[in-house]
């Protein structure tokens, strides 16, 4: 990987009169001013539809396009949509307004749908036999989905929950309309999204998108591949992913996500996963792979249980799976989620795969040891963050450190004056880390602009407010672009 830096900034974040970042003319201009600040990378986080808690990490699909990105402009200028029917999509423009969104947006592009002749073109009907390994069989789960009130797959009838064939034919038949709407939007959604992408490739940005390494329990994925995780007779997961009780949790985590059936991917040389992963190679220039360790033992916990307290580690697939991908699929450009607590294995398996491992500031400076989290200990093949998505902003995080660790880091920047203002101190770390021999520096937007927890974009382990934060549309000044550009080239990272 090329030395160069980049900027973290979700698309729901994006400024937009319709209630959520899309892939409109804020986009395109986002993407201007990075190539301004002389950035090489824009991390995007998933694509996918959100599902529970509104999270882009539990999508109803690993293989769809977030309906909500979907440029409402772009439908008025192909005269599918009237500007006046958008306006029931408006919203506040400091948070997105997820209830609202699902209530009109949806509404909006049936509309859309209706009206458009895509059905009869030879890029729809190249666009569907390209994604037939997934698109009909997410389309229709999305339209039984909406039949039963937008209720889990768990709570649906068995015949349909266990794909019975005849409950199938029945279905497809029943609901064909809503399924060629479904297909529709994600070829609306893709199509845009291609055109975007050209353009940030053109301005000589690369897009970072994120893979979680689960699927959601009440998804299109497990739906209709069974065979590919650990479920019963009835559909059900026998055990689900989560984290063991630490120092942040005394019961851990509970994710929920079903777990992989490793066996029978390994049987079928991993096809599905080779898949998924030449899916967002395409779709991205670079994949960031949530929850690494996950590939080399994993925490399984009994399905039932309340908390993760009684879970155990199982063994993963390890390099036997990126080997395989990388036969498939020669070399991709991917990142390694490995924070945490990192056991030898996983730190084997990262250096077997080849691939840059993550750095993140906040986690640097404990004054009761030494981190490898300190720019000292980088090795270049590494990405260096100042927080990610999951973090405090740095100014919500200098708000919450302790004053011996405060110290400790100021030392460590060589900073003597303990009253420091909060910009500066910022733009200092911001500093540090571009100037690291990490190759990639990646900078969330909100310590750009030096945002505090009120622009935070997740809390992990908790639902509600989380996914929301949008960016004013004048918020990147001209100073802005310039202090970013001047460390760019300063430290060598110029795209």
């Amino acid at each position: 990987m090329k030395r160069g830096s980049g900027i973290l900034l979700p698309v729901f974040s994006l400024p937009s009169d319709y209630g959520i970042g899309a892939f409109d003319e804020a986009a395109y201009h986002f993407i201007d001013q990075l190539a301004k600040m002389k950035q090489s990378y824009w991390q995007v986080l998933p694509l996918g539809p959100t599902g529970y808690g509104d999270s882009p990490y539990q999508s109803f699909s690993t293989f769809a396009g977030n309906p909500y990105f979907i440029s409402l402009k772009e439908l008025q200028r192909q005269r599918l949509l009237k500007e006046e029917e958008c306006v029931i999509c408006s919203s506040g423009k400091d948070y997105i307004d997820y209830e609202k969104l699902f209530q009109t947006r949806f509404r909006v592009l049936k509309k859309a749908f209706q009206r458009s002749k895509h059905q009869n073109t030879d890029e729809y009907k190249a666009f569907c036999e390209e994604n037939e390994f997934w698109l009909e069989d997410y389309a229709l789960y999305m339209a039984i989905k909406d039949v039963h009130g937008g209720k889990s797959m768990l709570t649906w009838e068995k015949e349909i929950l266990m794909r019975d064939s005849e409950s199938l034919r029945e279905y497809k038949e029943r609901l064909q309309e809503e399924v060629d709407f479904y297909c529709y939007i994600q070829y609306e959604f893709y199509r845009q999204w291609d055109k975007l992408k050209a353009y940030a490739n053109k301005k000589g940005v690369k897009i970072i998108g994120d893979i979680p390494i689960y699927v959601a329990p009440d998804s299109a994925d497990v739906w209709a591949n069974k065979e590919l995780f650990q479920l019963d007779e009835n559909g059900y997961p026998t055990a689900v992913a989560g984290c063991p009780p630490d120092a942040f949790s005394e019961t851990g985590q509970l994710w929920g996500n079903p777990l992989y059936d490793w066996e029978y991917h390994k049987k079928t040389k991993y096809q599905w996963w080779v898949k998924r992963m030449q899916h967002c190679a395409k779709i991205y220039d670079v994949v960031r792979i949530d929850h690494f360790r996950g590939f080399d033992e994993y925490y399984a916990i009994p399905y039932g249980e309340e908390t993760a307290e009684n879970g155990s580690w199982k063994k993963g697939p390890g390099m036997d799976l990126f080997q395989q991908i990388k036969n498939d699929l020669g070399e991709l450009n991917i990142i390694a989620e490995d924070l945490g607590f990192i056991t030898d294995t996983v730190q084997k398996l990262l250096e077997d795969t080849g691939f840059p491992g993550m750095k993140v500031l906040e986690f640097a400076f404990d004054s009761r040891e030494e981190s490898d989290y300190l720019p000292h200990n980088y090795k270049s093949n590494s990405v260096v963050y100042t927080g990610t998505h999951d973090n405090s902003t740095v100014a919500g995080w200098l708000s919450e450190i302790s004053p011996e660790d405060k110290e400790y880091m100021l030392n460590y920047i060589g900073e003597d004056d303990k009253n420091i203002g909060l910009e500066e101190l910022i733009w200092k770390l911001i500093r540090l880390a571009m100037g690291s021999v990490s190759d990639l520096c990646i900078i969330p937007m909100q310590d750009y602009l030096g945002l505090d927890d009120k622009a935070r974009i997740n809390i992990p382990s908790t639902i509600g407010g989380n996914w929301t934060w949008r960016m004013s549309e004048k918020a990147i000044t001209k100073e802005t672009i310039q202090n970013v550009k001047k460390l760019t080239i300063l430290f060598g990272r110029e795209n």
